[in-house]
């Protein structure tokens, strides 16, 4: 996501940060550029407006023009007014209220809703240890009940059957008596969608949520609809007392105009984001964060969380006092490490993340991809025990037996054995201490894995 639109600002940015004195002529060069990256990006265009206005206001002003930096702090103003377009901070679910709590989603045909319910139940199970149970009135879709059925068994939470026939307000009425019967802490309720805003789907979600008068009423709207993202957000808004706003599908979205207007629209606040299938794949929407990846600053602080919470902790550990221990770090290990980096999103997840990777080539970024990565996997996986901690024993028949073994060829059997000595040599550095080699042992692995990614800014 922002893919686009981070590529043009990081660019203007990056020209203004070496700027030690900024005039009229090249603030209002770099405000058109932002302004054409906004639009590009299919903003709407009365977001474009606001913030190119305020932004205008602050650059002309003192805070920048008397700034000692005044290229970084025309940077900071950009970043300052993207982060209060979008919300300002994250807004959390309220959840403060007599069990059960109750959660309605709404949202057009195709957004995504039903797993959208699937992937909010397990958050709120595994970082709220909440008890969670979910149900379907969409009695439209019998397909949508069953999905949602086996969503529910995946994620581990309590699903209350319905079918189609019955009356949606019934089916809401009777989940919110069986939750109440369990002690449930939050039951979610998956509603029907249509292709468009009409009035019988807008006078069902009225009742239901009349019926149930939920803490939180929830808008899921598909990101790679851009402007009309906002705008069907905005007619929703208009129909019911909205709380929030889930935007779905953000890994297929490059542009981020969803993301940056429907705030704006709607005023109501984006709650989450979706990216991916896995019931995994939804996180909270920090404005702040996300302003400063739209500018190339990376996302440090999520991809911390995300490590804390998805790494294998134990494995870790082990991993650590083996390598201060002086012990040699072998191809289990760099599996282990590679299987770890895909439970976190990929490579691609991770170097959405990092700090100045948005200025790459994508040719360079393209060739750092998770299937890459799956296929050293298999080729480690392809190798014998004894050879996986001895990889000195792979002489060229047994490289080339691994490498039909894992359907590649010699040749990346020897580009996985490179990054392992590279890697090996990083953990070596590690274990006695030294970090500046560490860090130039870093970029070399780095380079190897992505074909050029050596070409990172320095790490200081």
């Amino acid at each position: 996501m922002f893919e686009s639109l981070s590529q043009s600002l990081s660019t203007t940015v990056n020209r203004l940060r070496g700027r030690g004195r900024l005039t009229d002529e090249n603030i209002r060069e770099a405000l058109r550029e932002v302004r054409i990256a906004l639009l590009e990006a299919d903003v709407a265009l009365p977001v474009v407006q606001a913030l190119i206005q305020r932004v205008k206001l602050r650059a002309v002003g003192q805070e920048v023009a008397k700034s000692l930096s005044p290229g970084q702090a025309l940077v900071k103003v950009v970043s300052d007014e993207l982060t209060a377009v979008m919300g300002t901070m994250n807004a959390e679910l309220n959840l403060a209220q007599q069990p059960p709590a109750v959660v309605l989603l709404a949202g057009l045909q195709g957004a995504g809703k039903t797993t959208t319910v699937a992937k909010l139940a397990r958050l709120l199970t595994e970082r709220h240890k909440k008890r969670v149970m979910v149900v379907s009135c969409d009695v439209y879709r019998p397909a949508a009940i069953e999905q949602l059925r086996t969503l529910a068994e995946q994620v581990s939470v309590a699903f209350f059957p319905s079918a189609a026939g019955e009356e949606p307000v019934a089916i809401a009425k009777a989940a919110l008596v069986a939750a109440r019967r369990e002690v449930i802490d939050v039951l979610i309720v998956d509603t029907a969608g249509r292709l468009h805003v009409d009035t019988a789907m807008m006078d069902e979600v009225k009742a239901l949520h009349a019926a149930l008068i939920p803490v939180e009423t929830l808008f899921v709207v598909d990101a790679m609809t851009g402007q009309d993202a906002a705008t069907t957000a905005k007619a929703f808004a208009e129909a019911l007392p909205l709380t929030g706003v889930i935007l779905t599908k953000t890994d297929g979205d490059a542009r981020g105009g969803a993301a940056l207007s429907v705030r704006y629209v709607t005023g109501r606040p984006i709650k989450f984001l979706g990216a991916g299938e896995k019931t995994d794949a939804l996180e909270p929407f920090h404005p702040d964060r996300v302003a400063q990846r739209i500018l190339g600053m990376g996302d440090v602080l999520s991809l911390v969380e995300e490590v804390e919470r998805k790494v294998d902790q134990e494995k870790a550990q082990k991993l650590a006092q083996k390598v201060m221990k002086g012990k040699r770090f072998d191809l289990d290990d760099m599996k282990d490490q590679l299987e770890q980096m895909g439970k976190m999103g990929g490579m691609a997840g991770l170097l959405d993340k990092l700090p100045g990777v948005s200025s790459l080539p994508e040719s360079v970024k393209s060739r750092a991809n998770d299937g890459e990565m799956r296929r050293m996997i298999a080729i480690i996986g392809s190798m014998t025990q004894k050879e996986r901690r001895h990889p000195d024993l792979l002489n060229g028949s047994r490289r080339a037996r691994v490498a039909r073994g894992s359907g590649t060829q010699p040749a990346d059997v020897n580009r996985v054995l490179k990054q392992y000595q590279q890697m090996a040599k990083m953990m070596s550095k590690l274990s006695r201490g030294g970090s500046k080699g560490l860090m130039r042992q870093m970029r070399g692995a780095l380079k190897g894995m992505g074909g050029g990614m050596g070409n990172l800014p320095p790490m200081r």
